[in-house]
Formats: structure tokens, C-alpha cells, sequence
């Protein structure tokens, strides 16, 4: 399994970015959550198998057709949090 954090630049907040994260993370198989940050970034940590983790990669740098996605940062980390389920924080 390999766990990424994603940062989501743009008009990505009041646009129903997360609940499409959500969505699309729920149907490819992967957990984790999706949360607004205070300075109207989007963060992603998603786990999962790599081809799975591709596929949310590649959906979030066009997210839903109400966002608008300037700039999306990528980063292999390690949690020690064990995901059940992929959830709106």
C-alpha cells in the first residue's frame, strides 16, 4: 500500500471538491479523508494500491466541473492512522 498526501490549489473550496473526493476515492477502492485547509487549500491523504492512487491523482488535478484546479503538490508520506473508510473532514 502506498499513502500520498495531496495539496489542491484554486477555487476548490465551496465547490463540493470534498464530497466528489469522496466519491471517487470511495469507487476507486481508497481511504483516507479530504479537508479544507484555513488557507483555502484542499488536502487529500489517500491510501491505497498504486494504480488506485494514480487515478485519484489524475481526477484531482481537474476535480469536479465546479472547481477550478491551478496547482495540485504530491508527496509520499507515512502515517501511523489506519483508514477504514475514505471521509470529509
Amino acid at each position: 500500500m502506498r499513502q500520498i498526501k495531496l495539496l489542491v490549489y484554486g477555487r476548490v473550496q465551496g465547490v463540493y471538491f470534498r464530497l466528489f473526493t469522496q466519491r471517487k476515492a470511495r469507487q476507486l477502492g481508497v481511504k483516507g479523508f479530504v479537508r479544507n485547509l484555513a488557507d483555502g487549500q484542499v488536502e487529500i491523504v489517500a491510501e491505497a494500491e498504486h494504480e488506485a492512487l494514480e487515478q485519484l491523482i489524475a481526477w484531482s488535478h481537474k476535480g469536479p466541473i465546479t472547481a477550478r484546479v491551478d496547482h495540485v503538490e504530491l508527496a509520499d508520506i507515512q502515517v501511523d492512522e489506519v483508514f477504514t473508510a475514505f471521509e470529509i473532514r
